[in-house]
């Protein structure tokens, strides 16, 4: 009697216990800091080929202010990089990497942003910055690297420097 009262015991604290982070392999997680990398990189080359390249072609963004979704590599490409005769340069782009999880073909990164930028249009300059939270969530593909199928960020009001 005593062993089946022991037993329902640590199966409700196992049922009210909170969930784990499923833990990043040392592979998975090498990986993934890498392509974050990359993707620091492209922004702070001004490389839109790059930063496209850092996503699945389905992928998702889920931009700040509650602005609506962002869907696809084409719509991506039109939210970042707009036809128009105004130049946005990034000069600074720090982030940190505060979490990562694996579970099997999907991961997620979370972490804090620092992003600064100035806009050109003829006879006009304006420098800006921004801070926040971000998520991404990654995707393994078929030859074993990660690309971003969703990204998730939140900063506060855009200041002008």
């Amino acid at each position: 009697m005593r062993l089946t009262w022991v037993c329902a015991l640590l199966l409700c604290v196992a049922a009210v216990a909170p969930a784990r982070t499923p833990a990043a392999s040392g592979r998975a997680d090498a990986s993934i800091r890498k392509l974050l990398g990359r993707y620091r990189g492209a922004w702070l080359a001004n490389d839109p080929e790059a930063i496209r390249s850092c996503f699945t072609p389905n992928a998702v963004l889920m931009p700040h202010h509650g602005l609506e979704p962002v869907v696809g590599m084409k719509a991506i490409n039109d939210f970042w990089f707009p036809a128009t005769s105004t130049k946005t340069t990034v000069l600074k782009f720090d982030r940190t990497i505060d979490e990562i999880g694996v579970e099997g073909s999907l991961a997620y990164a979370r972490g804090h942003s620092e992003v600064a930028w100035r806009v050109e249009d003829p006879g006009k300059r304006e420098d800006w910055r921004t801070a926040g939270t971000y998520v991404a969530i990654l995707k393994k593909q078929a030859g074993g690297g990660w690309l971003i199928a969703r990204l998730i960020w939140d900063d506060g009001t855009n200041e002008r420097k």
